[in-house]
Formats: structure tokens, C-alpha cells, sequence
């Protein structure tokens, strides 16, 4: 417990360092636009490191401010959230309010949100603990290989397997692919053997050194060697995949699987496969299975983010009955002790959510947040509306962050040799097609330029292969041309969603 707590506080420690102001300036580097937003989840941030410097008599007491971002669709309120729990090295997860309503009341438990964030938080923990690791694991890996692929000479070997010398060990080839050194006994006057033990050794340690390097510069990635590998038992029964069942069933059979025996198998793959398959073996050995999972509840009752998307899709007009609407107002209850703070029993144990930051989100273009009831309008006390994008943000948006959509495509044609450039009268053009496209149909935001930028680019997508390595210059008179049928056609849904 002690060493989880210890690696607990140094992500938060990581926090540090990152004062709001650090914390919007990253947010800007891949979202462009949405200060007031990007403020206040900096705030909410900085308030989990605070909170933990708080005195211990009142540390509990200091509930996680949860936010409301209210805005159409495709204006960065995922990516915002996104890129706030990789800053902060959180477990996060995104879940859909609309998961949990289904007709006929077939929906998910919302305690199963609690469980998959507990879930990220293993994954999250355990690549952390692999990376500490990795080197040891990769030492171990290769030479596990090297044993494959050369096995010692049987005189050296013959202390360890005396009825059968030239049998392989377990994990190892039956057949070495290099000729092993024949028994050969030469005995003194004495009857010692130990020079030709001595040379025996020397010849084997000389090819495993050539082989190691040849090894290490990935020409033997491509031979095929016979590794055993573990299988996990299936359980007989899953009733968890049976639609409809409770998120508790869900992980029965994973249960029932890990109380079979597992057998193992051997298989024949390349070595290139069998330094995967071997270093998952070994990330099992060097990481502890029981501290991963301390220090990932931990971390999730410390650092966790719940992203609640769609969450205007749960609200109702006050008044409404009947239909499907009616099981609206059940999930907002169920929902509510999970935001306010309660205990949920998860397979590894019970996980308490009273300082979980809970960051939803919805459109509200039908509803308002006034329409959730007001027990769940008191546990989001945030509220950020997220402005529409401009024609100038969607220029931005092309030129501007790190993986910008220009960039992308760039990418996607340096893979096959061609060079693509942007004009500024074709970036300017691009962005006002789209914010012109966003007036007339439905508004998408930024999503709007995917589709611009597919069409756009969909014959040079296509001729790629066949029309060489000239390089391709994107200019505003090739977007017009381009996109004429687009603009004048009045049934645009014909051409672009």
C-alpha cells in the first residue's frame, strides 16, 4: 500500500508544476479557441493538487468542482477533457449518457462507468510500471531467444538433462538452427576432459555473440523458432455477454477463466512474433499484478475523470411522459450518488467516487441543463458554453496545433513519396466553404473540415499509387473547381453529411 500510495503522489506531484496558466497554454497547442472552457477545467486541475495539500481535517470535505460544457457538437469539449487527463497522467474514460436509455429499458448500470474508469486505471498503471521495466524485460527476452535459437552443446548441457542430452528445455527449439558441438570426449592420462569442455564453451559463447547481433539488428526477425505458449482456460458459460446483463455478470467468465488451469501449447512463429509473445511473459514476472491494482484505485479515487458526454440526451422537457422519454429521470437518480460520492463494487474491490471529477457535456439544442432535476444540476456547479466556430478558428484549426488537418493529410502523402502543400488562399478558401457548409445544413463544427478536406482531396486520394511522386500543390482555384458541385447544390446531404 505504502509503495502505490508513493507512486500516487508523484503523479500528483507532476501537478505540481502545471499552474492553470501552464495548463491552458497546453490545451492551446491542440485546441484552438474555447478560453472560458479551457479555464475552468485548468482551475478544476490545479484544485486536485491543492486539495491534497489541504489540512487532512478538511482534505474531504473539498468536493471536485464538475463541469458542464455546454456546446454544439464538434466545438472541442471531448478533446478538451481528453488532453486534460494525458496532461495530468489521470485515469479517464468517455462514457454516452444515451448508453444507459435504451427502449424497453435495456441499457447499461450506470455503476459501470466506475468500473471502466477502474479498468483505464489498470491499463494506465501497469504501461507504467512496464516502462520502469522495459529494459530488464528486453534483456530477459533476448536471451530467452538466443536459447532458442542456439541451445547449449550437450556436453555442457548434460549435468542438467542426462537421460536425453540433445532434448530441448522447456520454452526452447527441438531443433537448434545451428549445429550443435558433438559429444566429443578426449581424456588425458589422467582422464580429464576440461579442455574440450573449455573449447566447447568458447565455440558456443562466439556464435551466440555473432547471433546476438545479428539478432539485436533484426535480421532474424523473419525464422521461425517453437515457443510454448500459455492458453487461458474458456470458461463453459459467459452469461455476461448476454444482452441486456447487468455489468456485474459482465466479467464472469473472465473469472471463471482465471480459476481453470492453463495449459500450454506449442506453437511455431517468427522470431519477430516471438519477441512480443515473450515480453508479454515477462512484463507478467517483473510487474506486480497486486500493486497495480492498489495503486490503480488509488489513483482513480485521487486523480480519476469520468467524461459524460451527451448528457442533454437524459434531460427532458419538465412534463414529458410516456415512452422511452420516462426512463430519462430514472438515470439522472441513478447517476446522482454516483457524481455526489458513493462506494462501487468493482472485481477488484470497492472504489469510493467522492473526488472523482466528473466533466459532462451535451449540445442543449433541444433541452436545457434547468431540465436535469436539480439534485444533479447541484453536483455540476461549472458551467461553460462553448462558443461555435468561426471562419477565422477554422483557419486556425488547419494551420495552427500540432496535429492540424493539414498536417495529417501531409502525412497520409509522405507515405507514399508525394509532397502536399497548402496555399493561404486555399487554407482561407477551405474554411470558408466549411463555415458556409455549417450555416446551410447542420452545424458539426470542426468535424465539418474532414469532410471538406475527403472531397477535396479524393482523386488525388485515389490516382496516388499510379500518378507518381510529383508533388501536389493545393491552391484556392483547385477548391473551388474542386467543390463548385458542392456550393451550388442546394441538396447538399447528397454530397457531404
Amino acid at each position: 500500500m505504502t509503495m502505490a500510495a508513493n507512486r500516487t503522489e508523484q503523479a500528483l506531484a507532476r501537478l505540481a508544476d502545471l499552474t492553470p496558466r501552464k495548463i491552458v497554454a497546453e490545451l492551446d497547442r491542440y485546441i484552438i479557441g474555447q478560453a472560458e472552457a479551457k479555464k475552468a477545467v485548468a482551475i478544476a486541475l490545479r484544485n486536485r493538487w491543492r486539495r491534497q495539500r489541504a489540512p487532512e481535517v478538511i482534505r474531504d470535505e473539498i468536493a471536485p468542482n464538475n463541469i458542464i460544457l455546454i456546446g454544439p457538437t464538434g466545438v472541442g469539449k471531448t478533446e478538451i477533457a481528453r488532453r486534460l487527463a494525458k496532461l495530468a497522467g489521470a485515469p479517464f474514460i468517455k462514457v454516452e449518457a444515451s448508453k444507459f436509455t435504451e427502449v424497453g429499458y435495456v441499457g447499461r448500470d450506470v455503476e459501470g462507468m466506475v468500473r471502466d474508469l477502474v479498468e483505464s486505471a489498470i491499463d494506465l498503471v501497469r504501461n507504467e510500471r512496464a516502462q520502469d521495466v522495459e529494459d530488464l524485460a528486453q534483456d530477459r527476452v533476448e536471451e530467452r531467444l538466443l536459447d532458442l535459437l542456439l541451445p547449449a552443446p550437450s556436453e555442457l548441457a548434460r549435468t542438467e538433462t542426462p537421460a536425453s542430452p540433445g532434448a530441448a528445455k522447456p520454452g526452447q527449439a527441438a531443433e537448434p538452427v545451428s549445429d550443435p558441438v558433438d559429444r566429443v570426449f578426449v581424456a588425458s592420462a589422467s582422464g580429464s576432459v576440461t579442455a574440450e569442455h573449455d573449447a566447447a564453451r568458447e565455440r558456443h559463447k562466439r556464435t551466440r555473440d555473432k547471433l546476438r547481433q545479428l539478432l539485436r539488428d533484426g535480421q532474424l526477425d523473419q525464422r521461425e523458432i517453437e515457443i510454448e505458449v500459455a492458453q487461458r482456460a474458456i470458461a463453459p458459460l459467459d452469461l455476461g455477454s448476454q444482452q441486456g446483463a447487468p455489468d456485474a455478470m459482465a466479467n464472469l467468465g473472465e473469472m471463471l477463466s482465471e480459476l481453470l488451469p492453463s495449459r500450454k501449447k506449442r506453437r511455431t512463429v517468427t522470431v519477430a512474433d516471438a519477441r512480443r509473445i515473450l515480453l508479454d511473459e515477462e512484463f507478467e514476472k517483473l510487474v506486480n499484478q497486486d500493486e497495480v491494482v492498489t495503486d490503480a484505485l488509488d489513483r482513480v479515487e485521487k486523480l480519476g475523470i469520468v467524461f459524460l458526454d451527451e448528457i442533454d440526451k437524459i434531460a427532458g422537457a419538465k412534463g414529458e411522459m410516456g415512452g422511452p422519454d420516462v426512463s430519462r429521470e430514472g438515470v439522472q437518480r441513478d447517476l446522482l450518488p454516483i457524481v455526489e460520492g458513493s462506494a462501487v463494487q468493482t472485481k477488484y474491490g470497492l472504489v469510493k467516487t467522492d473526488h472523482v471529477l466528473f466533466v459532462a457535456a451535451g449540445a442543449f439544442h433541444v433541452s436545457k441543463p434547468s431540465d436535469l432535476i436539480p439534485e444533479l444540476q447541484g453536483r455540476f456547479p461549472i458551467r461553460v458554453e462553448l462558443k461555435s466556430l468561426t471562419e477565422a478558428d477554422f483557419v486556425r484549426i488547419m494551420t495552427e496545433p500540432e496535429n492540424a488537418l493539414t498536417r495529417q493529410y501531409a502525412a497520409l502523402l509522405a507515405a507514399e513519396g508525394v509532397t502536399l502543400e497548402f496555399g493561404d488562399e486555399a487554407i482561407r478558401e477551405i474554411a470558408r466553404m466549411a463555415t458556409q457548409l455549417n450555416s446551410r445544413m447542420e452545424n458539426i463544427g470542426a468535424r465539418r473540415l474532414h469532410t471538406v478536406m475527403t472531397t477535396l482531396l479524393e482523386d488525388v486520394l485515389y490516382e496516388l499509387p499510379e500518378r507518381g511522386t510529383a508533388p501536389v500543390a493545393v491552391h484556392a482555384e483547385m477548391v473551388r473547381e474542386r467543390l463548385k458541385a458542392i456550393a451550388d447544390d442546394e441538396d447538399l446531404r447528397k454530397y457531404i453529411l
